[in-house]
């Protein structure tokens, strides 16, 4: 009987490890524009982001945006984004990645709250979804394709 890794390889889904922090978050490693960060898996947020102190650390070229983002706890939080940035996790890549970028300080304050190295950002629904992401619990794995 074929296990769940080799059916996802012959539909030519990437494989990408992920570790489950103290908080149970999901952090997953990956690149935007080249540069090597750290992000939490989050398949609650519609959108991929990062913070300000962020923009220089991954070259983005941020741009004004109207829209205020949400999540819990806080509401109306201004953002900007950069459009299509070069996005890697293991072997799967997007060239046309957009990133919100916003005030991640209470996202990070609550991870060293918990002795848990800071994040650079949260991969959101957006890459889940264009990703077509299945995530394997018990392994410890994200597939994208």
């Amino acid at each position: 009987m074929e296990d769940l890794q080799d059916f996802l390889k012959g539909k030519k889904y990437k494989k990408i490890k992920f570790t489950v922090l103290k908080t149970q978050h999901l952090l997953i490693k990956g690149k935007i524009n080249g540069v090597k960060g750290s992000f939490i898996l989050d398949t609650g947020a519609s959108n991929s982001c990062v913070g300000f102190e962020s923009i220089v650390h991954f070259n983005l070229d941020a741009q004004f945006s109207e829209t205020k983002a949400s999540g819990a706890g806080a509401t109306g939080i201004d953002t900007q984004i950069a459009k299509n940035n070069e996005v890697h996790f293991g072997r799967w890549k997007n060239k046309k990645f957009h990133v919100i970028i916003f005030d991640m300080s209470h996202v990070n304050d609550a991870l060293r709250h918990y002795k848990t190295k800071p994040v650079d950002g949260i991969i959101g629904a957006d890459i889940l979804l264009k990703g077509k992401a299945i995530i394997d619990y018990s392994n410890h794995f994200l597939y994208l394709r």
